[in-house]
């Protein structure tokens, strides 16, 4: 004879099913604050909370996963939410860091990142990718990691003429690629990418060099191999995309359960 499940309370399914919505909202916040933070020139702080932002962004989807809690609202919140957490906070932030020099060009080439950010994040929702282990476009979540990986790299306000011109060109990068048709490899399955042991004991090795000895050069050496490895031939775009994996598995290791 089957053992009977007990019914789980109507109490305790309603919580189940606002669950992944609270980290949705909990990486609205970071957004929200990351905002405040720029505009009172605590740069740093400010990227540190869009990586925070990104991270509860992938906590919220494998929450809901796990619990079988995916819904139409957590859908639509989370799209929102994106769009301030990684679409009009980094523009602000990026704008008070070092645009602002440029006056109108600035804010237009800002608000450009915000209105390709919003495109990529509506074209998503309408055409759910066949196969989950690409995305079309650069993700929004990268797009705004890369401006955070390059704020903390340098937290101070870019004053220099030729910096502000680099960081221009990079924003403008970023935005177009984010409604480009390049392919992009989802890195959910992070544990699944690197199959070969002894390479990928090398990989982690020179990662972690590389991050103990400087940890804004390693963020930012990393974002920017996402955000090329769209340009690579297929072949070698995997194999980039199998470096930027072994690194956040490499991470996720060594931070523990």
């Amino acid at each position: 004879m089957l053992p009977i499940r007990p019914k789980m309370p109507p109490r305790f399914r309603r919580g189940i099913f606002i669950l992944p919505s609270l980290f949705t909202v909990a990486s609205l916040f970071c957004g929200f604050y990351a905002i405040i933070c720029a505009g009172a020139g605590r740069y740093q702080l400010a990227a540190f909370l869009i990586l925070g932002a990104s991270i509860l962004d992938v906590v919220d989807g494998q929450v809901a996963r796990l619990t079988h809690t995916n819904t139409d609202f957590g859908l639509q919140l989370d799209s929102l939410g994106d769009v301030v957490s990684f679409g009009i906070a980094p523009a602000i932030l990026v704008h008070t860091w070092a645009l602002s020099l440029l006056g109108r060009i600035g804010w237009l080439v800002a608000f450009l990142y915000v209105a390709c950010g919003t495109a990529r994040l509506a074209r998503f929702n309408l055409r759910r990718p066949s196969d989950w282990r690409y995305f079309v476009g650069l993700p929004i979540p990268a797009a705004a990691l890369t401006i955070a990986a390059m704020v903390n790299f340098h937290p101070e306000q870019v004053t220099d003429g030729l910096a502000v011109s680099a960081m221009t060109a990079v924003v403008v990068l970023v935005a177009i690629l984010m409604i480009s048709r390049l392919r992009y490899r989802s890195l959910k399955n992070v544990d699944q990418m690197v199959r070969k042991p002894f390479l990928a004991i090398i990989i982690v090795t020179l990662i972690y060099i590389t991050f103990a000895y400087h940890p804004p050069t390693f963020l930012a050496m990393l974002s920017l191999a996402y955000v090329t490895s769209g340009f690579l031939p297929k072949r070698f775009g995997r194999a980039g995309s199998r470096l930027v994996g072994s690194a956040l598995g490499a991470q996720d290791a060594s931070e523990g359960p």
